[in-house]
């Protein structure tokens, strides 16, 4: 069916849909997009919308990015962006009847546009398409419910529960009761994702305080399980934001509490679709290095995997976030567990991704290293027990700035995003971290104003 078909189908079904939500997806992960009333729906569905190439390239703030190249200077000329097929579908947690699809940009000349993290994602996967390999991907998403009332002096708390107040010092980890207390959220969450063709799987009660995790099931296309945890976050909020809280996907909105992450499981399947990584006695050689090519780059990838300023306060010991670049056999204090329950289930497990992370590129600079590591025939060197990281497993970057200029020298994030991405995705970060220079936290008022 192409997409004139889709779009006509859709809308006979859903005849009372009045406007449709029609996004792309920025470097921080964003949706950003129009609003399109339903008389011309079919016509941007089938023709493609206008935006400005610029949107690729905002901070996180919303503001242009003028290093990137893609606004001051250029003119802020327009690109193309057309549907992405399957992506059709109603909006469940809004008043008004709204459609929604994501789409990804090409320039006025047709071509793919590169500074679309979707579009890097896929040229990753174009180098598994000619090696005859299929990665099969899910994520983990980890999130906290939140109170929608914050002021300057409270920003961040959990919501009440049947019972009251949280109390802050309890876990309560897989407890089914706290899945109870929000049962109406929950099952917004599943009808949403059904109604978006979003795989979504286990819902469980995390570490935190209004803490969560979903996970979605795998499937044997990269960009789709992109696309799902795309749309995982964008359901979680809507929903949470229809029965009267708010969700964040922070990773780390308490200091001391448990800090939010996005687990990325894979394997990959050869042209036959046997999974490569199972061998005649266990893990195979290619899972081996696999691992060691994740290792190996797992330090140049950290502006990725940790984006943000909070993102570093995720990163401590004892706190199933990973330190060290490791790896262990079912070992969740590793960086890398390597699952081996039974031969059709072995797997990768890449724990070292925010839940504040860019899916596309999460998964593009995760399958590149895996590729590399298979090239190059890296070893990943001995595997961890417990929590006991020898001397010789690199330390991860602890700050957003010591990340950030690793990346932005890597010649390994050269070859897996391309030139051009990394400056743009370096630029739009330098711009962040040069406001966060200027702003002077209430942590330090407390501390030196009348002190010093």
């Amino acid at each position: 069916m192409n997409m004139a078909e889709e779009a006509r189908e859709f809308f006979a079904a859903n005849p009372d849909i009045e406007v449709l939500e029609a996004f792309v997806i920025d470097v921080n992960g964003v949706p950003r997009g129009k609003w399109i009333p339903r008389e011309r729906a079919i016509d941007v569905l089938t023709k493609g919308m206008a935006m400005p190439r610029s949107v690729y390239a905002l901070d996180v703030w919303g503001r242009d990015v003028n290093a990137a190249g893609l606004a001051e200077g250029t003119g802020d000329p327009d690109g193309i962006c057309f549907p992405i097929p399957g992506t059709l579908s109603r909006v469940t947690w809004l008043s008004r009847p709204t459609a929604q699809v994501l789409m990804q940009m090409h320039t006025q000349e047709g071509d793919t546009f590169y500074a679309d993290p979707r579009q890097v994602l896929a040229q990753v996967l174009a180098r598994f398409k000619a090696a005859k390999l299929t990665p099969v991907v899910a994520t983990e998403l980890e999130f906290y419910l939140i109170d929608p009332v914050r002021s300057a002096l409270d920003p961040v708390r959990p919501p009440n529960t049947r019972d009251g107040r949280w109390h802050t010092g309890q876990t309560q980890v897989l407890s089914i009761s706290e899945l109870h207390d929000f049962e109406e959220v929950f099952h917004g969450i599943s009808a949403a994702a059904r109604a978006q063709n979003v795989p979504a799987d286990t819902t469980l009660r995390e570490n935190g305080p209004g803490q969560y995790e979903i996970n979605l099931n795998h499937v044997p296309d990269a960009l789709a399980a992109a696309d799902y945890a795309v749309l995982l976050k964008r359901i979680v909020k809507g929903v949470a934001r229809a029965n009267d809280l708010d969700a964040t996907f922070m990773a780390k909105p308490y200091g001391t509490q448990a800090g939010s992450g996005m687990h990325v499981h894979f394997s990959i399947l050869n042209e036959n679709g046997d999974n490569i990584y199972v061998g005649d006695d266990g893990p195979s050689p290619a899972l081996f290095h696999s691992v060691g090519g994740l290792l190996e780059n797992m330090g140049e990838s950290m502006a990725i995997f940790a984006p943000h300023q909070n993102s570093y306060r995720r990163l401590r010991p004892s706190e199933h976030a990973p330190t060290y670049a490791s790896w262990g056999f079912d070992n969740r204090s590793a960086a890398v567990r390597v699952i081996t329950a039974s031969k059709p289930a072995t797997r990768i497990e890449h724990r070292v991704a925010g839940a504040d992370t860019n899916p596309y590129l999460v998964l593009a600079m995760i399958l590149s290293a895996a590729l590399a590591g298979m090239k190059e025939k890296l070893s990943p060197g001995g595997a961890i027990s417990g929590d006991d990281h020898a001397v010789s497993h690199e330390p991860l970057p602890t700050n957003w700035d010591y990340a950030l200029q690793r990346f932005a020298k890597s010649s390994f994030a050269y070859a897996a995003l391309g030139p051009k991405y990394r400056s743009l995705y370096t630029a739009c970060k330098q711009q962040e971290l040069s406001e966060f220079s200027l702003r002077v936290t209430d942590v330090e008022y407390d501390a030196y104003i009348r002190t010093v």
